[in-house]
Parts: C-alpha cells; sequence; structure tokens
C-alpha cells in the first residue's frame, strides 16, 4: 500500500488528523473520492482482523489471572490446551497499544500449537490497557522501566513454575514488547529462547548477559529499529551468542498485526510465524 496513505491514517488513528481533513488528503493521495472509497474499508482498524483462534474454540482454555510481579499483582491472559499434559511455556508481549484481542487471539495460536501461553498486561500497575487503545503508548511511557522488566521476568517464573509446566520457557515480543523481549532475555537467566519481533535492540554491554537462544525478526522498511542492528549483531557475535537473524524486505514495522491492515505483510507474517513456531518447538521441546 502507498506508505502517504498508510501515514495518513496512522496519523489521524492517533488523533494528529482529524477526521474530515484525513479524508480530504486520503481522496487526494488515491486520485479521486471514489478510489478513497475502495481504500478506506482496509484501513478501518476492526478487532474481526484478529480473531483467527476464537475464543471459545474446545481446543483449548482460557481465562484471565494474576501472578505476583515486581509491582504487585499482574493481570494476563492465559490459555492452554485441554487435558493434563505438561508443556512448555511462552511468555507473550504486546505491542505499544496494550493487551488487546489481537495479542490475545495471538496466545491462542501459540496454545494450539502445543504451548502454554501467558500475555501479561504491562499497564497492570496503572488499572490496565484501556478501551481506547490509543491512549495506551502514553501510558507505557509513564511505567517505571526497571520495575516493568521485572514484571516480565516474573512471568517467564510463573510459565515455569506452572503445574502444567516442563519448566522449560520462552519469550516472543511484537514492536514494542520486541524490545521488552529482548530485556527479559537478558534479565532472566533461566529463559531458553526469545523471539523478539522488530523490536528495539538491548545495550551492546548487556549482550553477553543472555543465556537464550534468539530468533530474531526485522521488517525491511524500519529504519529507526533496523539502526540497531549492526551493533546488537556484532555483540551477539563477540559473545558467541546462539541466534539467528532474518530481515523480511517489503515489510513494515508491525508487519505481523493482523488488526492493523496499513502495516499487515500476510507472506512476511506467515513465514516469522512458521520460523517462529520451529524455533520454539526445537529449543523448548527438545
Amino acid at each position: 500500500m502507498n506508505p502517504e496513505i498508510v501515514d495518513l491514517y496512522e496519523r489521524c488513528s492517533q488523533g494528529l488528523l482529524d477526521r474530515r481533513e484525513f479524508l480530504r488528503r486520503l481522496a487526494v493521495v488515491a486520485g479521486c473520492t471514489a478510489a478513497a472509497g475502495v481504500v478506506l474499508p482496509f484501513l478501518e482498524r476492526n478487532s474481526a482482523w484478529a480473531q483467527i483462534t476464537a475464543k471459545d474454540d474446545a481446543r483449548l482454555i482460557s481465562e484471565y489471572v494474576k501472578y505476583a510481579g515486581e509491582t504487585g499483582d499482574v493481570r494476563a491472559y492465559f490459555a492452554r490446551p485441554k487435558g493434563d499434559a505438561k508443556l512448555a511455556g511462552v511468555v507473550v508481549i504486546h505491542e505499544n497499544r496494550g493487551l488487546n484481542a489481537h495479542i490475545e487471539d495471538v496466545t491462542r495460536r501459540f496454545t494450539l500449537e502445543g504451548f502454554l501461553a501467558l500475555a501479561p498486561d504491562a499497564l497492570s500497575p496503572l488499572g490496565g490497557t484501556p478501551e481506547d487503545s490509543e491512549k495506551a503508548p502514553a501510558l507505557l511511557g509513564q511505567l517505571d522501566k526497571e520495575k516493568n522488566t521485572k514484571n516480565f521476568v516474573a512471568a517467564a517464573k510463573y510459565l515455569r513454575t506452572h503445574p502444567f509446566s516442563t519448566g522449560k520457557v520462552g519469550v516472543v515480543g511484537f514492536c514494542w514488547g520486541g524490545a521488552m523481549a529482548n530485556q527479559v532475555a537478558v534479565h532472566s537467566p533461566d529463559l531458553v529462547a526469545a523471539v523478539p519481533y522488530y523490536g528495539a535492540a538491548p545495550a551492546a554491554e548487556d549482550v553477553p548477559k543472555i543465556k537464550a537462544s534468539l530468533l530474531l525478526h526485522y521488517a525491511g522498511i524500519d529504519e529507526r529499529i533496523n539502526a540497531g542492528i549492526p551493533a546488537f549483531e556484532a555483540a551477539l557475535k563477540a559473545a558467541t551468542k546462539d541466534y539467528k537473524l532474518y530481515m523480511y524486505e517489503g515489510a513494515q514495522h508491525a508487519f505481523n498485526n493482523d488488526m492493523a491492515p496499513t502495516r499487515y505483510n500476510k507472506d512476511a507474517a506467515q513465514l516469522a510465524w512458521q520460523r517462529t513456531i520451529a524455533f520454539l518447538k526445537e529449543k523448548l521441546k527438545s
């Protein structure tokens, strides 16, 4: 999709452009009002995009739980396959829009791949993710970074010690959550695997602390995040860490989010998902 159209939509969704002006500019960029009318339905955020795995899927059990974190109780969405089998765990870390329908659906997808899956709400200390997800980025900026990281390290411990857990745990994060996945890898020596999707890199001096195997997904069109790749990869190599790095050319930041059609890239998302599941099964189930 035309990057100018994507930028217009993102500015409107963030409240930086009113609806009337957005539609006027969209018509100009699209060529005419009729063309804008064709494009518009694909731009509208709709939670239905996120419903790949239904909440009431008969193959799984899902619920909201609370676990003890650094800031007190942390609310999280938890899902597991039905049955009594002990399984490896995956902590799922949301984007900067908080714990929403899309991330809950991704959590269920991991469950159907044979994992226990837990998606914490980073905004629990501030009352939880707001109904208006556009308010979430500003709230995330108010969190104490060190305490927030410890809350996610505690999530890994919760899964590692869960009655249905094998004790092996990995973490997968997207966007804001990708950066947090890197931080959990730095601060959780018991973590087995980490999969950050287009996440900001940790400080080079922290890389030697990482014990987990890493699978790094990056979007080709993501200048800010990609600027940190050379130093991160150099530090990984210098510390002889186990990692794989994939660049998805032509894809934009947040390409996995099928609730945001302006950025969703089906081919990149499906390939990254296949690689993620294969990686987690190799590292957590062997």
